[in-house]
């Protein structure tokens, strides 16, 4: 190769190779938050901050606290800890154990446009396709089912002893209620708002997870040690799946097919193969992990380590953990941000949000071999414009931007390039000629920013 060319030779390969998540920030929030929400439509974080009885709002784009919303004094709402953001109607519910309601904010200007009474004690909010929200009652053992459109009170549903963590299954129209206290899920009719069946599960069960591509529900049972699955059309127990120690929270891998388990107790992740729904692997992760998210962008799983004050993020494909970020005390719940692959973790203990950022490769792998160093290497972080030193280029040569898939996105020229346009993320920039007598292609990673 010439001299004054590229600093490395890269091969493009088939595999996932490139690992980059990194912590970009710590957002400062109320006192103890302990929920998360994306809001899709208007790419927003909100946050429910446990003590401070108020939610953090936080734009996904500057990536900044936007908006802190005071829902005590409208006029109730005491204890802000489970939220929601309903996508049909663009409204965010927030529930408050504090004095038994839900507070209702507007998506789009972040104003508290109601708060409705509900059962004793609401710790978990799923909604529907229609926008109607279903709030589980700890204390009540019941759920109150609000309409999304006039936020009233439709109607109030007996289930059993102190549910928790219910699921929304879109493909069969159900709302399945975990049952901590009677160690049961009860399945809803969402059509009719009416219990179908109750379903005998591990003990003290916890989480629960909905697999549209198999059509099951997974349920993390706490004091069993266990996961059972449920079939979606049925609603019969398939299979009960030994995993760790405390099994706390779950996450659906569509690209891989595979469910994960954190396990509170036992420091580690059981990885389960949803075809089979047979234990793959279990990974070991930081001290007491309580949540997870997956990204599918990238084919990651984040684990929140609640005692550990740690993020390990676990590579999708060969069930590993790929990176442990330091991020504040007692990560509690995460939220995804796919526009500008974000995952943000409510830390309740240090009233924070840790944002982690992720720009791992998923098509392209990189193979480098040392050639000659040049002074000015081509700039790898890109805002707006991206540079190409008309000395770089051999003559007659092309220089084109490629995706991460290895897709060409746009022809390049020597001087400005303008590349506001495309969306953040992980590109690489191919120099040269594809032939040897024309010098070879020289690949570099450049990552464009906002």
């Amino acid at each position: 190769m010439k001299a004054g060319t590229l600093l490395c030779v890269a091969c493009i390969l088939a595999a996932p190779v490139a690992n980059a998540q990194w912590l970009e920030t710590n957002l400062p929030t109320g006192a103890g938050p302990s929920g998360l929400a994306y809001n899709s439509a208007g790419n927003k974080v909100y946050c429910a901050n446990q003590t401070s009885d108020n939610v953090t709002v936080i734009a996904g784009d500057p990536n900044a606290v936007i908006a802190t919303i005071p829902v005590v004094n409208y006029p109730v709402g005491l204890d802000p800890r489970a939220i929601v953001y309903s996508p049909a109607n663009n409204k965010v519910y927030c529930a408050h154990p504090g004095n038994d309601t839900v507070t209702v904010i507007a998506g789009d200007t972040s104003i508290v446009l109601k708060t409705i009474r509900v059962g004793d004690n609401p710790v978990g909010l799923t909604c529907d396709s229609t926008g109607k929200v279903y709030c589980a009652n700890q204390n009540g053992s019941n759920v109150t089912v609000i309409d999304g459109v006039a936020d009233t009170v439709i109607k109030t549903v007996t289930v059993g002893s102190a549910p928790l963590g219910p699921v929304c299954s879109r493909t069969n129209n159900k709302i399945y209620f975990a049952n901590s206290g009677s160690s049961n899920v009860t399945v809803i009719d969402a059509a009719t708002d009416s219990v179908i069946k109750t379903v005998a599960v591990g003990g003290t069960p916890w989480a629960l997870l909905d697999n549209p591509t198999g059509n099951k529900v997974y349920c993390a049972n706490f004091a069993g040690g266990s996961v059972t699955v449920i079939d979606g059309a049925s609603d019969t127990v398939i299979k009960t799946i030994t995993v760790g120690g405390g099994p706390m929270a779950l996450a659906y891998n569509p690209t891989d097919d595979k469910v994960y388990c954190a396990n509170f107790s036992s420091d580690n992740v059981t990885v389960i193969d949803a075809a089979s729904d047979t234990v793959i692997k279990t990974v070991a992760v930081g001290h007491r992990p309580r949540g997870l998210i997956y990204d599918s962008v990238y084919n990651k799983v984040y684990c929140a380590n609640g005692g550990g004050g740690s993020v390990s993020v676990i590579d999708g494909g060969i069930n590993t953990v790929v990176a442990t970020i330091t991020v504040g005390s007692t990560p509690f719940a995460l939220a995804l941000n796919p526009i500008q692959h974000r995952v943000y973790i409510a830390n309740q203990q240090s009233s924070t949000v840790s944002v982690i950022r992720d720009s791992s490769v998923t098509g392209i792998g990189e193979s480098f071999k040392p050639q000659v160093a040049r002074a000015t290497p081509l700039p790898t972080m890109i805002l707006g414009v991206l540079r190409i030193p008309a000395s770089s280029m051999m003559r007659g040569a092309s220089c084109v931007l490629l995706d991460a898939t290895g897709r060409k996105v746009m022809d390049l020229a020597p001087g400005a390039n303008d590349v506001r346009a495309l969306a953040p993320g992980v590109y690489f920039l191919k120099e040269g000629g594809e032939r040897r007598e024309e010098g070879g292609a020289g690949i570099r990673k450049i990552v464009v920013t906002r």
